[in-house]
């Protein structure tokens, strides 16, 4: 029995949503409703970044925005944990009501604009946590109304290289205007170039995460500039402008970025074009829609080395992150493969 769905969910469904995100990070802060962590099944072991991982299931960006709780996170079971979208000043975001829980359709609609406490802040969370084991990177974005976006990430990537087990390069929001348009050839090939020698002089791992939306021929474009640059993987992908027929909540016209199931099969796509233009030349993390073990084992086996989840955990609770980590065991054994890694792009 899923106690969450059965207790805890019929109760949370009726509290507005980013009133009960914040009332979810402010309890796991206390520590007290976290178990004991169990071990991982051997089989689940994996690397990234040269980081052994003991499972490659990992937190996506934009539930813990400010570093509050990535340990906790990685208590609850996580192999990694992604903090962030961090901009290098606070702001704070797009007006409220700015996040839809599509509960028929096991989505969620945001359009939250960066919202964030500013990279001091997350700075000094990230400094009070060096020495921890786990491995946390920082999902970077651009204040709304900065005149130099390229600049902002560079200056974020700057003081965070140190603190960090990896950085994201978000240029695939789609709730700060023009921010997208920085996945274009050109736009890209500057943004990339504006950080090659920083990423040479901290050598912290450097990824870009990129949109559903694209276009094959820029999907391969992307590709093609992360081997360039030197960049050390690729996130695929963030949430979709595309509102897809099938949706049935009463939110599906909001506007924002949509996550979920209905995100999974495109997210999918787009990380196997990946994987058919790059093979084993850098690590692709896949998210999107993943809510089982047999979603994580389907993206793996198109080519992702590891995968990030979010949006299922409102609708599952933190009890998925096990259930999830036990199905890839199982699904792994069953077809005869003794680690992650020698499943990646066995499609």
């Amino acid at each position: 029995m899923n106690l969450y769905r059965c207790l805890v969910w019929p109760l949370v469904r009726h509290v507005e949503s980013e009133r009960a995100h914040r009332m979810t990070l402010d309890l796991l802060k206390t520590g007290l409703v976290i178990p004991p962590r169990q071990a991982d099944d051997p089989v689940l072991a994996t690397t990234l970044f040269g980081r052994r991982l003991s499972n490659p299931v990992g937190l996506a960006a934009g539930f813990d925005k400010n570093a509050e709780v990535p340990d906790a996170m990685l208590r609850l079971g996580f192999g990694f944990v992604e903090v962030g979208g961090v901009t290098p000043r606070p702001q704070p975001g797009n007006p409220q009501p700015r996040l839809f829980r599509l509960e028929e359709d096991h989505a969620v609609i945001n359009r939250m604009g960066f919202n964030n406490e500013g990279l001091d802040v997350v700075a000094s969370r990230l400094e009070a946590r060096r020495g921890r084991m786990g491995l946390v990177g920082v999902n970077l974005g651009a204040n709304k109304d900065s005149g130099d976006r390229p600049g902002d990430y560079a200056i974020s990537y700057a003081r965070l290289a140190a603190l960090c087990g990896f950085a994201v390069v978000n240029v695939s929001s789609p709730n700060t205007p023009g921010l997208r348009n920085l996945q274009g050839r050109e736009e890209l090939a500057a943004l990339l170039a504006r950080l090659q020698p920083l990423h040479a002089q901290y050598k912290t791992p450097l990824l870009v995460k990129i949109a559903p939306d694209l276009a094959e021929d820029d999907i391969d474009a992307v590709a093609d500039l992360a081997l360039q640059y030197g960049l050390d993987g690729i996130v695929a992908t963030n949430t979709t402008i595309a509102r897809p027929d099938t949706l049935r909540s009463r939110y599906k016209a909001e506007s924002g970025g949509l996550s979920g199931v209905p995100l999974r099969e495109r997210a999918q796509a787009v990380l196997k074009q990946l994987h058919g233009r790059i093979g084993s030349r850098m690590p692709l993390i896949g998210v999107g829609g993943i809510a089982s073990g047999a979603d994580a084992y389907a993206r793996i086996r198109a080519g992702a080395s590891a995968v990030q989840l979010y949006s299922a955990m409102l609708y599952e609770g933190p009890g998925l992150v096990g259930r999830i980590k036990s199905e890839l065991a199982a699904l792994l054994k069953r077809d005869g493969f003794k680690s992650v890694a020698e499943a990646v792009g066995k499609n």
